[in-house]
């Protein structure tokens, strides 16, 4: 096979989208990073690329190892969404490693300003959205809370409360006694802002021992 000096370009063009979604991945301190975006945009690349040469002598479709390559990133993107302490995350993760895959084979196929273009609509979903939603105050998320804290009847029903007081839905709550102890566990649902604001105030409060969430 005669080196084709456009073969490189693709390369090289998926390697820099990859590498500028990978940054900014890499940047927050999540699961997959540069070097793993890279290496799903350059990829893709490569096999679109082979598989557009690879024609069977009974002219089969070669568009046929370029669709698996959907299947294969789907198995990569469901090893990084977790249950974490009652939340599900990756979710947005799983989808950056969804749409680098499309990148990586839009630029494999020659489609330059495509994938450029593509790159640049992840780019302000990724950071800019992130914003809007703060600004807007619709990021939701569910989460479980366990907190430790000497047996007081008035103190369980001050926690309880205070989900309530910052706007947050109590889905469900149980008490277990540990020793001179309670361990009060809450099923919370609501904006992400109105959790972090709970959280400050449970880590400033002295008359609970542990907070895990």
């Amino acid at each position: 096979m005669t080196l084709v000096w456009e073969d490189l370009l693709k390369l090289a063009v998926a390697l820099v989208l990859g590498g500028i979604i990978g940054a900014e991945r890499e940047r927050h301190k999540k699961a997959v990073g540069l070097r793993t975006l890279i290496l799903i945009t350059v990829g893709s690349a490569l096999f679109t690329i082979i598989s557009a040469r690879m024609v069977g002598p009974d002219g089969e479709n070669p568009g046929r190892i370029a669709a698996n390559i959907v299947s294969g990133i789907g198995f990569l993107g469901a090893g990084v969404i977790l249950e974490e302490r009652g939340r599900v995350v990756g979710l947005t993760t799983a989808a950056t490693i969804w749409i680098a895959a499309a990148i990586g084979m839009a630029a494999g196929a020659g489609e330059y300003i495509l994938a450029t273009f593509t790159a640049g609509l992840v780019m302000a979903v990724l950071l800019l959205f992130t914003r809007l939603e703060e600004y807007l105050e619709i990021a939701s998320e569910q989460r479980t809370y366990e907190i430790t804290a000497k047996i007081d009847w008035d103190k369980y029903k001050e926690l309880k409360s205070l989900f309530k007081d910052y706007g947050l839905a109590v889905n469900s709550y149980k008490q277990e006694k540990k020793g001179l102890y309670m361990v009060c566990t809450f099923e919370i649902s609501g904006q992400t802002k109105k959790h972090d604001k709970v959280v400050q105030k449970l880590l400033t409060d002295k008359e609970i021992k542990e907070v895990w969430f």
